[in-house]
């Protein structure tokens, strides 16, 4: 059995206020290619279909030339919502994708008489159980659990699992859309993933709880990596969604089983439409850097380390790099300013911290309401940690 392994194809994205439309098209493009080389038994996407829940017209074009690439190769197509999807608009048409081999999962079991989307592919050593589970956490099962409390998405995922009756003498697959810990080690994570609010690990679940799969394809965190082994993994997105991804390839996660535990994971490559490069340097050493290997036309983002001050840098810079998504400076002065802030901050009440957080994000002061909404939450916290 073999199967691609993708995630967070994030239909929609911008980046740093470029439309990556092309970009994405040509990761469509690519995917397609593969899969025709290849010819996999499936495609699982793990995730994050769209970078927004109300997605774009764009965006919704982007995933249905998506479904007709793939249409007519004899491939089935898996794929769940995660945490960025609107479920309701994921599943439009979902009952008819079904008759043209695609498979959405957009919830997760909340009535007694549900139970996961499985679908069900056999090659020559028998059946393998794709187990779809779309985002999920404790909230959304609280009339499905009764009387059993579930605390965290560790608890959620958990509960759900144990009432599906697996056989674990068979070959299961896992298809996930959550953080996951291992050996309570967080993953390698990028600048544009979601900032999350880890509380006690509320949000996070444990790789044991998913370890009896013959693989877990997850999605949710950016980079590719496995967790542990190789056979519980994030694939990462087909292409880089922030400067911290620069200089990150990009691939399709192959995956190939055999008998029962016979698992193997490689990778194809996926070429950027356009790279994304860090440069850093004085003004005029950053502005030489854009005749080499045709980096003008790179997305870009410069850090300048000129001791005096520079007027209007990036208005200069813009005559030799056509796509700059920053430009930082980083100097003596810079750095000193930094440390002062830092200072300040440490010296701040959470109350402080978060009232100066939010000025600096939304533009304007907390009103009274809203302040009165943040001390409710403080003391819920100091409460929840007393205890």
């Amino acid at each position: 059995m073999k199967f691609f392994h993708l995630s967070d194809l994030h239909f929609g994205k911008q980046l740093h206020g470029y439309d990556l439309t092309e970009e994405q098209r040509k990761v469509i493009r690519d995917i397609v290619e593969a899969a025709e080389a290849e010819r996999p038994d499936a495609i699982v996407i793990a995730g994050d279909i769209y970078d927004r829940s109300v997605p774009s017209g764009s965006a919704m074009t982007l995933l249905e030339e998506l479904f007709l690439g793939i249409d007519g190769l004899g491939i089935e197509l898996l794929v769940i919502a995660g945490n960025h999807d609107s479920a309701p608009r994921l599943r439009y048409g979902s009952k008819f994708l079904q008759r043209h081999h695609i498979h959405i999962a957009v919830f997760p079991p909340m009535e007694e008489n549900e139970r996961m989307q499985k679908v069900t592919l056999a090659d020559g050593y028998g059946a393998v159980n794709f187990y779809l589970l779309p985002y999920t956490n404790a909230g959304m099962l609280r009339g499905l659990a009764g009387e059993e409390r579930l605390g965290s998405a560790d608890d959620a995922v958990r509960f759900l699992l144990d009432r599906e009756g697996i056989d674990w003498s068979g070959r299961n697959v896992l298809v996930s859309h959550q953080f996951y810990l291992h050996n309570g080690k967080e993953p390698q994570q990028c600048d544009s993933e979601a900032p999350r609010l880890y509380v006690g690990g509320l949000d996070a679940v444990n790789t044991t709880t998913v370890e009896k799969f013959d693989y877990a394809a997850l999605g949710h965190i950016h980079s590719p990596q496995n967790l542990g082994c190789g056979h519980i993994r994030y694939c990462g997105t087909p292409y880089p969604y922030s400067v911290s991804e620069a200089g990150q390839e990009k691939s399709i996660s192959v995956v190939e089983m055999g008998a029962k535990g016979e698992v193997s994971v490689r990778c194809v490559p996926l070429e950027p439409y356009r790279r994304l490069r860090c440069l850093r340097g004085t003004l005029g050493e950053v502005a030489s850097m854009a005749g080499e290997s045709g980096s003008g036309s790179d997305y870009v983002s410069i850090t300048l380390t000129d001791e005096e001050p520079l007027d209007a840098p990036k208005d200069y810079l813009e005559r030799y790099f056509g796509h700059i998504l920053e430009v930082r400076i980083d100097n003596l002065r810079s750095r000193r300013m930094f440390a002062e802030e830092i200072q300040d901050m440490q010296e701040m009440t959470p109350c402080e911290a978060f009232e100066a957080f939010f000025a600096n994000t939304a533009g304007r002061e907390m009103d009274d309401r809203e302040k009165a909404v943040l001390l409710d939450i403080l003391e819920e916290l100091s409460d929840g940690r007393k205890e």
